[in-house]
């Protein structure tokens, strides 16, 4: 019998992702297989298609399938496409220059106003036009910020061709939730396999053609396709059905974050006519019997944490022959070589500051430790691996693995991708970087506890901490209580104005929704975060629906938390959101529209003087919340 061809791995990125950085899950499955000895190779297809449909060529072949549409189907943005065809075609091969730092003069033209083509997304700028008629961006970047400005604008530019993907090629398209409602939590694989079934467009074609091509470059045995949200598991899907028809051989294999929440029950065979296994949790012990495995070095039974079809009946089957995992420490460096780091396109969607480090900018992602050293949110996946699990590394080995990253990248940002990063590893590390004079500049998530003091919050900012994010989530004390966040409002106000005060940003995460939320809760709520907004212990954050996933403990003891389940649909594919039913009998959808549009405005400085109700179309109580408590909390800060 001939020997087994010789491994070579090739980790995928599938769209959509991010386009301002790489996701990290190849580059963490990179480093560590090259520091087992095995080749491994990566690529970002989800950059690729749409650096491809996003070019002269690409915007042709679009217009040519907006020629076929009958008139009467277009869009407003078709419409504006259409009619300005020829000034697009000539606009975006030097705009995707601009935005990928390789033009930067360009922003002069930009800013002019009569350099690029403009559709429906640039009427949002008619928001901040004041009554004078005056400078819609001015109010925002001043005079010295074009090239901010003109970033902003070409990302409106980008985001009105999007808009005509989706009306004229593709229906599910979107740079990042691409194709998501086939996915997250869809009890059954119908749907997707019916998207897969359909004949390909333009979309379709164009990401059979770089998956292909991306093959041909690396003639891998084994292709790793990392997905971390529904929105990228379509094209997932498509790559491996394109692999799967040309080379039938190569072997594939679906992991990450989705995977990992939502397939931890998977029962359905079809998913195994695109791949060969699907592997749950950390990859690298799962990836290391399964490579074991093909090239016949142990047998098929003793594979981890990971899913296949038994070739004799069609059923699905769960191996997890008991191992332990990569400790955190010896899991190696990412490496991010193959990955065109000059090709990422820096993105301004939203003018706060600090909402725009997520798409501005090529940020170096890392973890600090892996999963989070409280564990205790109820709306948390606190069950499964990557928050269970904690596991942390010496400061020096992290400060060693920062170095070898600004060597090979070339670039000093660093995200901390943590679910919580550990107030004594930050501390840890933030002492071994100015040690060093390592000089980067980094940000990440963080629990608004009382351990970050003042002290610890200007050591951060002196080791380059530029900003933080943390859960704030339902900003009332009954409520934090209930879902054991383990902080108060009170404590909330004092950490992050601690962390302003050290001029670092600070971003909330917010919640609502959450059971036994009432009305008076939810008015509460927004008055807290004015208030914070109003006191400069926050410059950015996001309301967000609570959403109850079978992982967490709402999901698992509904009735310590005062709600009932609803029963979940039958199926045999994806399974995460749970409904709920809570007795209070809340609108929450309703309340939901008033809090993103006042987060929006105080993000701007606009409305931090208005009474909460104002912004409700409808009525609601008047808070309960003292106008000065916050600026209390903060006096006793001593």
């Amino acid at each position: 019998m001939s020997a087994a061809p010789p491994l070579r791995v090739l980790s995928v990125i599938p769209p959509m992702t991010q386009l301002n950085t790489p996701y990290p899950s190849t580059a963490y499955l990179t480093g560590f297989l090259r520091s087992r000895g095995i080749t491994a190779v990566q690529e970002d297809l989800a950059l690729a298609l749409v650096l491809q449909l996003l070019s002269p060529e690409g915007l042709r072949a679009v217009a040519a399938k907006v020629d076929a549409l009958p008139a009467k189907k277009h869009s407003p943005a078709v419409q504006a496409f259409v009619a300005q065809r020829e000034r697009y075609f000539a606009t975006i091969a030097p705009t995707i220059a601009f935005l990928q730092g390789r033009d930067t003069t360009l922003a002069h033209r930009i800013v002019g106003r009569s350099f690029l083509p403009e559709g429906p997304r640039f009427e949002s700028l008619d928001v901040y036009v004041d009554d004078e008629g005056g400078d819609p961006l001015g109010w925002a970047f001043g005079a010295l910020g074009l090239h901010d400005r003109a970033k902003h604008l070409a990302t409106l530019y980008l985001n009105d061709l999007a808009d005509v993907l989706r009306d004229a090629v593709d229906p599910r398209f979107e740079f990042v939730r691409y194709a998501e409602s086939l996915a997250g939590s869809q009890p059954t694989f119908d749907p997707l396999a019916e998207a897969l079934a359909a004949p390909l467009n333009l979309v379709d074609e164009t990401l059979r053609t770089l998956a292909l091509a991306a093959v041909e470059r690396h003639a891998p045995t084994v292709v790793l396709l990392s997905v971390p949200f529904p929105g990228a598991v379509y094209a997932a899907f498509r790559i491996a059905q394109a692999i799967k028809a040309v080379h039938p051989h190569i072997v594939t294999v679906l992991g990450g974050g989705f995977v990992n929440t939502e397939l931890r029950e998977l029962a359905e065979p079809r998913v195994f006519d695109h791949f060969d296994y699907v592997a749950l949790d950390a990859g690298e012990r799962p990836l290391l019997a399964l490579l074991e495995h093909v090239q016949g070095q142990r047998g098929r039974q003793r594979l981890v944490r990971t899913f296949v079809r038994e070739a004799d009946t069609g059923a699905v089957r769960y191996i997890n022959m008991q191992e332990a995992d990569i400790a955190f420490a010896e899991v190696g460096t990412p490496t991010w070589d193959g990955l065109p780091l000059d090709k990422y396109l820096s993105l301004l969607d939203m003018l706060n500051p600090m909402h725009r480090l997520w798409s501005d900018g090529r940020w170096n992602k890392l973890t600090v430790a892996h999963g989070c050293y409280w564990k205790k949110c109820s709306f948390c996946d606190v069950s499964l691996d990557y928050i269970s699990r904690y596991e942390g590394a010496s400061a020096s080995t992290l400060a060693d693995r920062i170095d070898t990253i600004v060597r090979e990248t070339g670039q000093t940002g660093f995200h901390f991708v943590d679910e919580a990063a550990p107030p004594k590893a930050l501390k840890a590390l933030a002492t071994e970087l100015i040690a060093r004079n390592t000089g980067i500049s980094w940000w990440g998530n963080i629990r608004f506890e009382k351990t970050f003091t003042p002290e610890l919050a200007e050591l951060m900012a002196d080791s380059g901490c530029i900003a933080i994010s943390g859960g704030l989530e339902v900003a009332s004390d009954r409520l934090l209580n209930l879902m054991k966040k383990g902080v108060s409002v009170d404590q909330v106000a004092r950490v992050t104005r601690a962390f302003t005060d050290a001029g670092i940003l600070v971003h909330a995460y917010l919640m609502y929704g959450f059971p036994t939320q009432t009305v008076q809760d939810t008015v509460d709520a927004l008055e807290y975060v004015r208030q914070l907004f109003a006191n400069g212990c926050i410059q950015s954050g996001f309301f967000h629906r609570f959403a109850c996933t079978v992982h967490s403990p709402v999901g698992q003891s509904p009735e310590e938390y005062g709600v009932t389940l609803a029963p979940l649909p039958p199926g045999d594919f994806a399974k995460n959101d749970v409904a709920f039913i809570d007795p209070t009998g809340v609108d929450h959808d309703a309340l939901g529209a008033g809090l993103k549009k006042a987060i929006y405005n105080y993000m701007h400085g606009i409305g931090l003087e208005e009474d909460v109700r104002s912004w409700f179309p409808f009525k609601v109580p008047k808070t309960t919340v003292r106008r000065d408590r916050i600026e209390r909390a903060l006096q006793q800060r001593g």
